[in-house]
């Protein structure tokens, strides 16, 4: 896949797992990995950039008597998932039709 594409889908699916509500960065890419290969890495330079741009933001919690840094979805996190959506959404048709098209040939 694209490396712009699988970083749209990626922003998309963080933010649509932290729709679900609040998270930790382990779990989130445990969560994630369910659905993409990705390395566990990959996943944290991803949430720091969704965290700059304002769609998320992070508190810590001890557990285990460690802190656990959690992320939660912003409302301009919120606006960008939807915004997300409807170019997935575009992008699901113009693929259904190339699929189509390549199965009537």
């Amino acid at each position: 896949m694209d490396v712009q594409m699988k970083r749209g889908v990626l922003d998309g699916l963080v933010l649509a797992i932290l729709k679900q509500g609040d998270t930790y960065g382990y779990e989130l890419t445990e969560q994630v990995s369910r659905r993409l290969d990705i390395a566990e890495m990959t996943l944290y330079p991803i949430l720091r950039r969704l965290e700059a741009q304002g769609f998320l933001t992070t508190y810590s919690e001890a557990c285990s008597g460690r802190l656990r840094k959690y992320y939660h979805l912003t409302p301009a996190g919120q606006a960008h998932l939807c915004a997300v959506a409807v170019e997935l959404a575009d992008l699901r048709s113009i693929i259904d039709s190339i699929i189509e098209g390549a199965e009537r040939l």
